[in-house]
């Protein structure tokens, strides 16, 4: 089972990941966790590079380097750890680049998304995303005093283009993908993120 977090910067979703990896080792199950960009020697490196508060780096560059990232992660981890039976969990995988290369930057349209990330994953897609929504008001008052990196930097105005890109996503993918409500207290949205993956893994089993 691979299962991706997607969101905003400041939506919440890496703290919900992580609570989620915690109640299903708890119960037993064997999960492997992963990050974009990064996760491989190779794509920290590319992290470094992209997140640089200092760094200049074309839309287009962006896109490519998110995605050479990608293709390392999934071949060397991903599809290895999911051949071996165990559950993935990503915080972000290609929904992101839809969202804040296509849908921020402008440099990739939705049909041309699918087969560009077909060509980086070999194919491979996860098989619940989770795409925790938070206004983006809401997501830079939770990120107030804390170091922003070259993309958290962006205006409001590119996140909300991302924001909106994440909404088109949800209703491009529906038996993919389900925006959660990320408002409400931490474990109300865990809950509603442990019935989306608890009816998965019963409808897999």
């Amino acid at each position: 089972m691979f299962l991706s977090f997607e969101g905003i910067d400041g939506s919440g979703k890496t703290t919900q990941a992580a609570r989620l990896v915690e109640r299903l080792r708890a119960a037993g199950r064997r999960v492997v966790t992963v990050r974009e960009p990064g996760g491989t020697p190779l794509g920290e490196q590319i992290r470094a590079l992209l997140l640089d508060p200092a760094g200049d780096v074309s839309a287009r560059a962006e896109l490519l380097l998110f995605s050479a990232a990608r293709a390392q992660l999934t071949e060397r981890v991903i599809a290895p750890a999911l051949a071996d039976g165990a559950i993935v969990v990503a915080d972000r995988f290609y929904d992101s680049t839809t969202a804040y290369q296509g849908h921020g930057r402008g440099v990739l349209g939705p049909d041309a998304a699918d087969a560009f990330h077909a060509l980086v994953t070999g194919g491979l897609a996860p098989d619940l995303t989770i795409i925790v929504d938070v206004e983006v008001q809401t997501a830079r008052q939770r990120r107030s005093g804390s170091a922003n990196d070259r993309i958290e930097a962006a205006d409001a105005a590119f996140h909300a283009r991302v924001r909106a890109g994440y909404h088109a996503i949800a209703a491009r993918h529906p038996e993919r993908v389900s925006l959660v409500d990320g408002d409400g207290p931490t474990d109300a949205v865990s809950a509603v993120i442990d019935a989306l993956v608890s009816a998965r893994l019963r409808a897999a089993a």
